[in-house]
């Protein structure tokens, strides 16, 4: 072999190096880090209840007395009749500022509505969040409305859209007692949209995956009426992801499908026939059967 041929060999070899260096650190990256590409928080609250002309009460939640931090939230209580309570769980994104508008859709049915934020969402104290600390919040928000509300778990919907889908099927699974589930345009797990996305492909994805929210797995312990929400139009989380869900529950559901929706728009879309659907379920008898449309 001569010595160009032995210098290209070294050039390979450093490249090589170079590469699996640079890989590697993109994978630790992707492990210690991936909280910060699920989660989008905002700090800045653009839109209140009140912008809307609703009354409301400002809600201080403790996490818990080991977790002294506290979220926030708003109280919206129903006008006359009332129908029950509603639990909001938002996704990803933004923070509650950016939900009240759907929140009314609840608040029009009669339903008193508890919109909060997560650690690290608007007002919400704590740092960034991850997967066990939603679950956290979410469940002190349920022994909020439980315990310092004196509201029996059986008056109580959980509504989670798309990331708070996830978070809603895991409170549910820890309380089982709730009147009913709402879930939409939610996902079946992490892995799969990790899949769906196909952006992380080169990384091996079953070893870095830490925030896994794998409500596939936990939804066939569910057994109250769950409602399934999904534009078949959704560019963010797939409509098949909603019918997976509804495959695999075992109990009392309906999947609502709306044409031409997209991730956000739902009841825009869907019009009448979206509060409709809710005015129906909270009316649901438990025992009733698997209805599609």
């Amino acid at each position: 072999m001569n010595n160009y041929s032995l210098f290209l060999g070294k050039r390979f070899l450093i490249l090589a190096g170079i590469v699996a260096i640079v890989y590697l650190l993109a994978c630790i990256s992707i492990w210690l880090g991936q909280n910060r590409l699920v989660f989008v928080p905002s700090k800045t609250i653009k839109t209140t209840p009140e912008d809307l002309g609703l009354s409301y009460q400002e809600v201080w939640i403790l996490v818990s007395p080991d977790q002294p931090e506290r979220l926030h939230g708003w109280w919206i209580p129903a006008t006359s009749p009332k129908t029950g309570v509603l639990l909001y769980l938002h996704g990803n994104g933004e923070n509650i500022g950016a939900n009240v508008e759907r929140a009314m859709e609840f608040h029009q049915l009669g339903l008193d509505v508890l919109l909060f934020d997560y650690r690290g969402y608007g007002q919400s104290e704590g740092k960034f969040p991850t997967e066990t600390q939603v679950y956290q919040d979410a469940q002190a928000a349920w022994d909020y409305l439980v315990q310092q509300q004196d509201i029996p778990p059986q008056d109580i919907i959980v509504y989670g859209q798309s990331l708070g889908g996830a978070i809603a099927i895991d409170l549910a699974v820890k309380n089982p007692s709730i009147q009913g589930l709402i879930l939409e345009s939610t996902f079946t797990s992490m892995r799969d949209m990790v899949d769906h996305q196909g952006i992380y492909g080169l990384f091996p994805a079953d070893l870095l995956l830490t925030q896994k929210f794998n409500s596939k797995s936990k939804v066939p312990a569910l057994k109250m009426p769950i409602l399934l929400i999904h534009g078949t139009d959704d560019p963010v989380v797939p409509a098949y992801m909603s019918q997976v869900l509804f495959d695999t529950i075992t109990g009392s559901k309906q999947l609502f499908l709306v044409p031409d929706a997209d991730h956000d728009n739902v009841a825009t879309v869907a019009g009448k026939d979206y509060q409709q659907r809710i005015r129906h379920f909270i009316q649901l008898n438990p025992n009733s059967e698997p209805h599609i449309e």
